[in-house]
């Protein structure tokens, strides 16, 4: 029996290793975006019926999450979310995570 740990990435990662520290903000328009920032979602696929439903709401920052690949993941809760309380202490289905590239800084000054 090969008892040999396979080279390469696999190797290399640890389940068990402290996490980084996803940053603190992030820059989308020219606008640094934090933790209970308000921001409008605009998806880009359109992969879905969730995407089509959520464009143009407006949500809250609950969290700015980082993967494995160094992606950024922003899990927004929508402000007209009855269970929004829920979302905030990150229940299942009043959570939605979206990229950087899919949200804009909102303002009440330039709201439709």
């Amino acid at each position: 029996m090969n008892t040999d740990l396979p080279d390469g990435p696999i190797a290399e990662w640890n389940p068990f290793a402290e996490e980084k520290a996803p940053p603190e903000s992030v820059r989308v328009l020219g606008v640094d975006l934090r933790v209970g920032d308000r921001i409008r979602i605009r998806p880009q696929k359109k992969a879905d019926i969730m995407d089509l439903a959520l464009t143009g709401k407006i949500a809250i920052i609950e969290a700015i999450e980082q993967d494995f690949d160094d992606q950024i993941q922003l899990a927004v809760v929508l402000d007209e979310d009855p269970g929004r309380d829920l979302g905030m202490l990150r229940q299942p289905g009043h959570r939605f995570f979206f990229g950087s590239e899919e949200i804009e800084p909102y303002k009440e000054d330039t709201a439709r």
